[in-house]
């Protein structure tokens, strides 16, 4: 065979092995791996549900933004979301795959804002190695454009005031008020975040914009309505364990705990068991609702966005009030007032009491995904089964929501004016935020 027919040859088999590159399908269960990655490795570094719910947020924006630009039924989020700039326009559409892009964008995103980086490595390594075999110049494309928009949202990201609270003092503790919180048992530990207010909002216009009202005057004078809060803690929980293994209530506390903090003491030892926080039992949610609509790449995506947007602000809120009002918790009071040896159901998180966390949260979450999915929309949570905790199943978010904001009580951890105030909280942010930015086209 002569050199020109060699040539021929060789060039016809190139061409039909680039011919036969398949082109690279991203599934709505694709995200839902890179999401879950997010959550196992936040979980094994331990963030704050302050911290957390920032971390999901972020990788969301970039993919969905990287989706909108490509479906025309779907609104970009830049201009509706505080100093969100336009994500830039690719260098060329030749060989870009928008759904690769998104997910590329996602992976970059969500290895940046955690620790562990080599454990998102693993899945992130293995997945271009997949893809680069399947379709070398697809691949390329599409990673080249997910990381330019992954560092545009970086550059937002870095202005959001987060760097500079990681600098500003401890909170102090004012041990000679005795309507102030106080660090709790096991572990004792300082007030997390309390610079979170400080944070750049997503949607809502400031940390106070949805300030509840003020919690009951402290007074631990029998009859007071602090003291019957305080005394309302104290006779439920002794009530639901008095039943013993087959409390509702306290099934319902601990399924709903979702406290990354748990300090357990085995003799000399101190260590930490590690659990989900409230963020991400709901973005957990978001996956169960996605799936059971059987959403495709860009309605999956749009949930987990439009969920994380409005537990972040949740946070920024819930944070605000918290150390504004600085409340003594039940257990320290109950120790001192009524049991010394009384322990809540659920332990203490360590910052302040009001308003309920968990409560807020769930409250924003329920009512993002109710625009979505619609009121009355059953679903089985089996969000808590790593956990060794079994499904719940629910009628709607909003009675998840209500079910997470009484657990609080339950657990011993809240009052009852931090719950009902607090979820309340959450669903008037939540309905600013449905309000106010608008993702699909009507």
């Amino acid at each position: 065979m002569n050199k020109l027919k060699l040539f021929v040859l060789v060039a016809a088999l190139i061409s039909a092995c680039n011919t036969n590159k398949k082109p690279i399908t991203i599934s709505p269960e694709d995200f839902h791996t890179s999401v879950d990655k997010v959550t196992e490795i936040m979980i094994h570094d331990i963030f704050s549900p302050p911290v957390a719910s920032r971390i999901f947020t972020y990788p969301n924006i970039a993919a969905y933004e990287i989706l909108a630009k490509n479906d025309s039924s779907y609104l970009s989020l830049a201009g509706q979301l505080t100093d969100l700039n336009a994500i830039p326009e690719p260098n060329s559409e030749e060989n870009l795959n928008y759904d690769l892009a998104a997910l590329i964008a996602h992976m970059q995103l969500g290895k940046q804002l955690i620790f562990s980086e080599a454990k998102y490595d693993v899945l992130i390594d293995s997945l271009y190695t997949q893809w680069e075999n399947q379709n070398e110049k697809e691949f390329f494309a599409s990673k080249e454009y997910g990381l330019s928009v992954a560092k545009h949202i970086t550059d937002w990201m870095n202005k959001d005031n987060y760097n500079q609270t990681r600098t500003m003092p401890k909170f102090t503790v004012d041990s000679d008020d005795p309507t102030r919180w106080q660090p709790t048992p096991p572990a004792y530990m300082d007030g997390i975040e309390p610079h979170w207010n400080k944070i750049r909002p997503f949607v809502i216009d400031s940390a106070a914009q949805f300030k509840p009202i003020p919690p009951p005057p402290f007074s631990m004078e029998e009859g007071s309505d602090f003291y019957k809060e305080v005394k309302e803690v104290y006779d439920i929980s002794n009530e639901i364990t008095a039943k013993g293994d087959d409390s509702e209530e306290v099934a319902i506390a601990k399924f709903w705990d979702c406290n990354p903090y748990v300090s357990v003491t085995r003799g000399h030892l101190m260590f930490a068991t590690k659990k989900i926080t409230p963020g991400a039992h709901w973005i957990g949610i978001t996956k169960i609702a996605a799936r059971k609509t059987k959403s495709n790449l860009i309605e999956t995506v749009h949930a987990y966005t439009k969920t994380s947007l409005a537990i972040a602000d949740a946070f920024i809120s819930c944070w605000d009030e918290k150390y504004r009002s600085n409340l003594i918790r039940p257990e320290t009071l109950i120790n001192e007032y009524f049991d010394e040896a009384w322990v809540p159901v659920l332990q203490t998180p360590p910052f302040p009491e009001y308003t309920s966390g968990h409560s807020v949260v769930s409250g924003a979450a329920s009512t993002a995904l109710t625009s979505i999915y619609g009121d009355n929309f059953a679903f089985d949570d089996d969000t808590e089964i790593p956990y060794g905790l079994p499904v719940r199943s629910f009628t709607s978010f909003n009675s998840a929501a209500e079910e997470a904001a009484i657990s609080r009580m339950y657990g011993g951890i809240h009052y009852r004016a931090a719950v009902e105030v607090g979820v309340k909280q959450g669903r008037n942010l939540g309905k600013f935020l449905v309000d106010n930015i608008k993702m699909k086209v009507d």
